[in-house]
């Protein structure tokens, strides 16, 4: 149950004083029947309301997938620089927030979601969700490079990172497939192996694919398949990681 003012405000159609006023003004139909009052209490999975002439359908949880440009940051909020959340615009809503983050300055495949469970399982180690990046380096990229990110490498922390998937595209472009999420992690694994990114761009996340026809800074909801993926990528990783623990 929540409150009607409350159910238009979280589907975005307008702030709570304007909905109020919309409500009182009889622009509300629960169940076909014209409300006054904004404090009535509804069952939003089951009750039909109708603002202004349009059904408005309830979501749970919401899934988005943003073509991350560089430049914004991937936060909720921030005081100096635009965040991932203003590029959805009308679709924003408070309860939303980046599943894990991207560098200020990396592009790529971004989640915006308000399901906790799902982006926890997603981002916790034991998880090992692949993440893949399209990384443009400084320098030549050769076989024992290759050869250091696949079994591991020192990146100054107590454990070496785990082994990396690397495919190479041309002599200065690469992609690098990782299961962890460490800070500026392929960054650092990149200059671990005496090279640097001059670019890089995250292009998948367990089996969801950035979607090459979203502009930067575009964005589109997940697809059920998409959402579904996810959900079971995330419990196949627990199976796997518990089948390491036993072997």
């Amino acid at each position: 149950m929540m409150r009607l003012d409350k159910f238009l405000c979280d589907r975005n159609l307008g702030t709570r004083s304007q909905v109020k006023k919309d409500i009182k003004a009889g622009l509300v139909l629960v169940n076909n029947s014209r409300v006054l009052q904004p404090e009535r209490q509804i069952e939003e999975e089951r009750d039909l309301i109708c603002y202004k002439g349009q059904l408005c359908t309830y979501e749970k949880y919401v899934y988005y997938l943003l073509n991350k440009p560089a430049g914004v940051v991937s936060a909720t909020e921030d005081r100096h620089h635009r965040t991932v959340l203003d590029l959805l615009g009308e679709d924003r809503r408070k309860d939303l927030f980046p599943v894990g983050r991207l560098d200020k300055d990396t592009e790529g495949l971004l989640l915006i979601t308000n399901d906790g469970i799902l982006t926890h399982d997603l981002l916790a180690p034991g998880k090992h969700v692949e993440k893949e990046y399209e990384c443009h380096l400084a320098a030549y990229f050769d076989d024992r490079q290759r050869a250091a990110l696949e079994q591991g490498v020192d990146i100054g922390e107590k454990k070496r990172t785990r082994p990396a998937v690397v495919r190479i595209l041309d002599d200065r472009k690469i992609t690098l497939t990782i299961t962890e999420g460490r800070f500026h992690q392929v960054k650092r694994m990149l200059h671990a192996v005496e090279n640097e990114v001059t670019y890089l761009k995250r292009i998948r996340m367990g089996a969801v694919l950035l979607d090459e026809g979203l502009p930067r800074g575009g964005y589109r909801k997940l697809t059920k398949e998409e959402v579904e993926s996810l959900k079971y990528e995330k419990n196949t990783y627990g199976v796997r990681e518990d089948r390491e623990v036993q072997a």
